[in-house]
């Protein structure tokens, strides 16, 4: 088959949605000829690892807007603006592209966010949206205890969803769908209400077989003091407020034991001063923004990951977590509550700030309480990894799909 990929966010060595793009990129390619259109931003890494090892049946469309049309778009900032003016252009590149090429599919892979359309959906050729995420909402019970600038993120993000469920553009991205591929549940339901025929859940995070045979090589950790990971970006919705209040708990019961934070973000200040105030000075660490490698090295020394998201749509971080062979705790919210099993960590449900407390803090000293019970979960762990969260076997369900949207339309077409 031929299949034009748009993939907005692609790029070789990163996780989140680059990650996801580029791991798609390489894993459909395996099976059929692929055009990617994705922006600049990435060429140069994209080029690289090209160089390196080839991927002879993917050809890279490089697009971005005019200098005078992208001058306001600082990394983050202006991302949302970009994208949807990016997806115009993408429209008439992918529509001469298909005069020359004819594709029998196109396939939408990031961003991995619903409340965006794409305008390729306009062409007339079936279309398979996603996985995509961004249903996922932050319990109301808890916006109480997020900053300021947090309660006004949740409601401008509320904000920007009902206004990207009520763009035309999007409805129609939903309607043309042949297939529509969310992360959660939740997304699913919204996928659904916007009018998408056929919706399925498929998780969009995995790992490469090398990347999960070395994670698994790491040993299992029984020396003391007991080590407490949570990793990512330190903003509100990663809940790490409440990792900290936890820990706080469990070091009334093992005063051995110690916090490390990895990551960076605007709620640092306001979570070190929590920390102090908490009396946890000398127990909790924050190791700032760190390379990748160097994070799944922190983490290896550390004896559990605690990830009190509250609206992850994938959770990269759990799922690297469980290929080294460390039981997750976590809240019982979006993709990581698909990811974790009652073998492989902890679900804490959120209906209270002060019961998440409670049950996280439970939760984490059940497990410094049982090393044998911490060993058994971690191999569980890399197992479901193995089985479940490795991109071969999500290319082997993708490739089921095409094969599934093939024979609709050659079907469709002998119809007509």
């Amino acid at each position: 088959m031929k299949a034009l990929l748009s993939a907005y966010a692609c790029e070789p060595g990163l996780g989140s949605e680059p990650g996801v793009g580029w791991n798609w990129v390489r894993q459909i390619a395996r099976f059929h000829d692929v055009w990617v259109l994705t922006q600049n931003e990435g060429q140069r890494e994209i080029e690289s690892a090209l160089a390196v090892q080839p991927i002879p049946r993917a050809r890279f469309i490089y697009l971005d807007l005019p200098a005078w049309a992208r001058f306001w778009k600082k990394g983050r900032r202006g991302a949302q603006l970009h994208y949807y003016l990016w997806q115009v252009g993408a429209f008439f590149v992918a529509r001469r592209l298909h005069r020359e090429v004819r594709f029998d599919l196109i396939h939408h892979v990031t961003f991995v966010r619903y409340w965006t359309p794409t305008f390729l959906a306009l062409l007339p050729i079936p279309f398979i949206w996603g996985p995509v995420g961004g249903g996922e909402s932050s319990p109301r019970a808890f916006l109480s205890t997020f900053s300021l600038r947090g309660r006004i993120y949740e409601r401008v993000r509320d904000l920007g969803r009902w206004l990207g469920e009520h763009d035309p553009f999007v409805r129609q991205t939903a309607r043309k769908a042949v297939l529509g591929l969310a992360t959660t549940e939740e997304t699913a339901k919204r996928m659904r209400a916007l009018g998408c025929p056929t919706v399925e859940v498929l998780p969009a995070v995995a790992l490469a077989e090398e990347e999960i045979e070395e994670l698994g090589k790491l040993p299992l950790r029984t020396a003391p003091p007991f080590r407490v990971l949570s990793l990512g970006r330190l903003l509100h919705l990663k809940g790490f407020h409440l990792g900290l209040e936890a820990f706080a708990e469990l070091q009334r019961a093992v005063p051995e034991s110690e916090y490390w934070l990895t990551g960076d973000g605007p709620e640092r200040k306001r979570l070190e001063r929590l920390a102090h105030r908490l009396g946890l000075d000398g127990k909790v660490r924050f190791w700032g923004a760190v390379t990748r490698a160097r994070a799944l090295e922190l983490l290896a020394e550390c004896d559990l990951l605690l990830h009190p998201s509250f609206h992850d749509s994938g959770g990269y971080v759990c799922v690297e977590a469980m290929a080294v062979g460390r039981p997750v705790v976590c809240l019982d919210l979006g993709g990581p509550a698909l990811q974790v099993t009652e073998e492989t960590g902890i679900k804490v449900p959120a209906i209270s700030p002060e019961q998440a407390v409670r049950d996280l803090a439970a939760a984490i000293y059940k497990l410094a309480a049982d090393p044998d019970l911490r060993a058994r979960m971690g191999q569980a762990g890399r197992q479901r990894v193995e089985q479940h969260f490795n991109w071969e076997s999500k290319a082997s369900a993708m490739m089921e799909i095409y094969k599934a949207v093939g024979r609709s339309a050659s079907t469709e077409t002998r119809r007509t």
